[in-house]
């Protein structure tokens, strides 16, 4: 039950790194802080392996052909899944497209159904389906809920980026279990690093071409990137490694927990109580994790 511990570092890193992102968004723009998690996160997922090779003592895993396809759909598809996300991000209804983004879970058990054949109970998919729930819940006003079936765009962009993010994550997990040596701990990282590998290339090639001032703003703040790179690389390495261990689907529903705790902490900040809305989504979220959890522990 590693993964369980995994998936939680992972989700409340991804807070952390969100937040910083979210700071540098304000001071080098979108695209900027964007690009910080993968260009400021290869040199620690990089340290990472080096450091669990040195310590293991196991020796890194040859790449094959099965592992190194997935790991490059997993790359190109988080990418497209951002990138779609900061579209929905500009357009009127953003909070349709939000609410639609996060229905990675039950997107991310379908993928891994069909791709990789992994395997949930009935109650397991009842599980996810209440935590998603949830989220729709938090994140829409009650008042909006008609905009989810009448914004036919927002809606298709939201579906999309979330299924693209879905994606990445069951193409990352048939990477990992793609290959055929090591613990679970070496295989994740050494797929952190090819995958973060692929987008820094992709991203420094766009950026070269098209943005160069949004890579050079986030060298003026090095030392916030530097933070928001090390929380980067530390929430995919405990992600990759939750994801060798179990379905992708179980890791990223579990994961959810980070939306309440994020709202909490944000209301807490702001010195505003927590609605009925958001007492509602966090029962069903937390309802549907124990629900999960019930399949899987």
């Amino acid at each position: 039950m590693l993964w369980i511990p995994a998936t939680l570092v992972a989700a409340f890193a991804q807070v952390g790194r969100n937040g910083l992102q979210a700071g540098l968004t304000r001071s080098i723009g979108t695209l900027g802080a964007t690009q910080v998690r993968f260009v400021f996160g290869l040199p620690f997922a990089l340290l990472m392996l080096l450091a669990a090779h040195l310590v293991l003592g196991e020796t890194i895993p040859a790449l094959n052909r099965h592992a190194l396809a997935y790991a490059l759909l997993g790359a190109l598809t988080q990418i497209a899944a951002t990138a779609l996300m900061l579209v929905a991000m500009s357009q009127r209804a953003f909070g349709v497209a939000y609410a639609y983004i996060k229905t990675e879970p039950v997107l991310v058990a379908l993928f891994g159904v069909l791709l990789l054949g992994d395997h949930l109970a009935p109650l397991a998919w009842a599980g996810i389906l209440v935590a998603t729930a949830g989220i729709l819940t938090v994140s829409v006003d009650l008042r909006a809920w008609r905009s989810l079936v009448t914004e036919w765009r927002p809606m298709a962009t939201g579906i999309a980026s979330g299924a693209c993010f879905g994606l990445s994550s069951v193409a990352f997990r048939g990477a990992i279990t793609g290959l055929s040596e090591g613990s679970a701990l070496i295989r994740a990282l050494t797929i952190m690093v090819v995958g973060l590998s692929i987008q820094v290339l992709l991203l420094a090639v766009w950026l070269a071409l098209f943005d160069r001032k949004a890579f050079l703003a986030s060298l003026r703040v090095w030392r916030e990137s530097l933070g928001a790179g090390f929380l980067g690389a530390l929430a995919t390495a405990a992600w990759f490694v939750a994801f060798s261990l179990t379905a992708a689907a179980n890791v990223r529903t579990l994961g959810l927990v980070e939306m309440p705790v994020a709202g909490w902490v944000n209301r807490r900040i702001s010195g505003k109580p927590l609605g009925r809305r958001e007492w509602l989504g966090t029962l069903l979220v937390m309802g549907g994790i124990a629900l999960l959890m019930t399949q899987v522990a």
